[in-house]
């Protein structure tokens, strides 16, 4: 069997990938012999111009004596040009001879300068297991180096051949797998959706839930000022953790309701999570107070509760977290201090540039503060294009998994973008996401949004908030299989798909460029914005 990385391809950290894909990578697991390695997911990136372009092979074979193979893999159909084989995506016709020719020239100039123009060989193959070509002559494509749905069944013969073990070795081999590893640098990442619980975290050594961890001194007050994609929540979660095995009481309190739900379900059992809002709902409880959400003026009512309330010593905390410490109010920062106890760590984490509301920052003096400027979750693509919105660089270090995210773009005409949101999760849907892989979040509120009214979008069922409580105060949701929120209310969450609809303003300002910022970074794989065409303008005159 074939040894492929990076390994973990059948986890379920992949099962959002195009599901063709992973039953290629599967053959070749399987049919090749163990001399073999096949890379799948390699990026590379180069700078020309400077623009990103971005050159992606679907999967890297490499035979026992270093020869190269680029397996290109189109699966569905296609169509016979007479300008070549083209693939349709979302009704767009994009030139398959084009993007082959892009990857092996990105990948040409890579190894060259790597090892040098003599010291490598590398083949190229397009593998479409779907379709039949019928004329390979005008394909643009050596019709020799085409698997179609004729041969699909040889691939990993028709790979050896190419590939031959006994031939001398190539110079480029004894350095040849460290250059192709998977260098990514990860740190631990909840995968987290409303109602979905995955924590796969990967392993890797100088992660910020590993090295904020490690530092000591008294009081312990400690602010973490961290980008999206940081792993300020993953931290919260291991602060959270260790506070509980070492049997001391840890409170984790946030701003918006969905995030808490979400920690609460993933945090070790034991430890106290919370909404700023639900803790004061706790200590307006205990003096009488009559509660009633319809109320305008509840919230006020809540907090001047805790404002009054007493808490023992047994009712303190000895690990307190503020997570998305950017939505606090100052006037909350003394209540939540009184709930610790003496020698009590108060960690602080937050991130300016998520900042919605546009709250002051919070002063916290005599405070130690550290920063984490790398995301390690979002597609490289995808910081870039935010980078570029910006109006200096952010100085954000790309660090995610994901080179290339295929970031699209779709317009709808007028106020409603129903129908172009529809398409563009049946596209997310055609590349092989499921439904709690996707997350629809919207740019507008939820007052003025028109598809969180709707029960259900096509064919899809959307679980979205109802805008109503029960009597515990707990939100009442939609039944469906895909996540539909607001920008607002899904911030210290992400997920694999994540499709930013809704996108409408007259005028490109602060507070539209950090709505677009939290709605871009919670995608971990793939992004689709879907804007009107007045927003399309303004980010056009912007990016030009």
């Amino acid at each position: 069997m074939a040894q492929i990385y990076p390994a973990g391809w059948r986890d379920a950290i992949v099962s959002g990938a195009a599901k063709r894909e992973i039953e290629t990578l599967g053959v070749l697991h399987r049919d090749l012999p163990d001399t073999y390695a096949v890379y799948h997911g390699v990026h590379w990136t180069q700078l020309n111009k400077g623009f990103s372009i971005f050159g992606e092979a679907d999967f890297v074979v490499v035979s026992p004596a270093g020869r190269v193979l680029v397996i290109e893999q189109k699966s569905g159909a296609l169509e016979e040009t007479p300008d070549g084989l083209v693939k349709l995506y979302a009704g767009r016709g994009k030139s398959v001879h084009s993007q082959i020719a892009r990857t092996i020239g990105g990948m040409h100039k890579r190894f060259s300068s790597a090892f040098g123009a003599r010291n490598y060989k590398l083949e190229e193959m397009l593998y479409c297991p779907d379709y039949r070509v019928n004329d390979p002559a005008i394909s643009g494509v050596n019709p020799e180096r085409i698997v179609d749905a004729t041969r699909s069944d040889q691939l990993a013969q028709i790979v050896e051949r190419i590939l031959p073990a006994d031939e001398p070795a190539q110079p480029c081999l004894p350095r040849l797998h460290a250059f192709l590893a998977d260098e990514l640098s990860l740190t631990p990442d909840v995968r987290s959706m409303i109602g979905e619980i995955n924590r796969h975290v990967t392993r890797v050594s100088g992660g910020l839930a590993t090295w904020a961890r490690s530092i000591e001194f008294e009081p312990f007050r400690l602010r973490v000022i961290g980008t999206a994609g940081s792993g300020k929540t993953q931290l919260a979660v291991r602060v959270l953790d260790d506070a509980v095995k070492a049997g001391r009481r840890a409170l984790y309190l946030c701003f918006n309701r969905p995030l808490a739900d979400h920690l609460r379900r993933i945090a070790s059992e034991g430890a106290t999570v919370l909404t700023y809002h639900q803790l004061c709902q706790l200590a307006a409880a205990r003096q009488g107070h009559a509660i009633d959400f319809g109320d305008a003026g509840v919230f006020g009512l809540l907090e001047r509760a805790l404002l009054d309330m007493h808490f023992d010593e047994s009712e303190r905390f000895d690990t307190v977290i503020v997570d998305e410490g950017q939505d606090f109010r100052q006037a909350w920062v003394a209540p939540i201090e009184r709930l610790l106890r003496q020698d009590g760590r108060f960690w602080w984490l937050e991130d300016p540039m998520q900042n919605l509301y546009l709250r002051k920052s919070v002063e916290l003096p005599g405070w130690v503060e550290v920063r984490a400027m790398a995301n390690h979750r979002s597609p490289h693509d995808v910081v870039q294009f935010i980078d570029m919105l910006s109006d200096a660089p952010m100085k954000i270090e790309v660090a995610g998994p994901f080179t290339r995210s295929d970031l699209r773009t779709m317009t709808y005409a007028g106020s409603n973008a129903t129908q172009a949101t529809l398409e563009a999760l049946d596209e997310a849907m055609s590349a092989g996401f499921s439904p709690s892989d996707i997350a629809l979040l919207t740019f507008s509120g939820r007052d003025k949004s028109l598809l969180l009214a709707l029960d259900r979008l096509g064919r899809h069922r959307l679980r979205s908030f109802s805008g109503a409580y029960d009597g515990q105060g707990s939100p009442r949701y939609r039944d469906g299989d895909i996540t539909a929120e607001t920008v607002y209310r899904f911030k210290g969450q992400s997920a694999p798909c994540v499709i930013l609809t809704e996108v409408d303003f007259e005028q490109f300002d602060d507070a539209v460029f950090r709505r677009l910022f939290v709605g871009a970074t919670r995608a971990t794989m793939k992004l689709i914005v879907v804007m009107s065409e007045r927003a399309e303008a303004q980010l056009i005159r912007r990016l030009s």
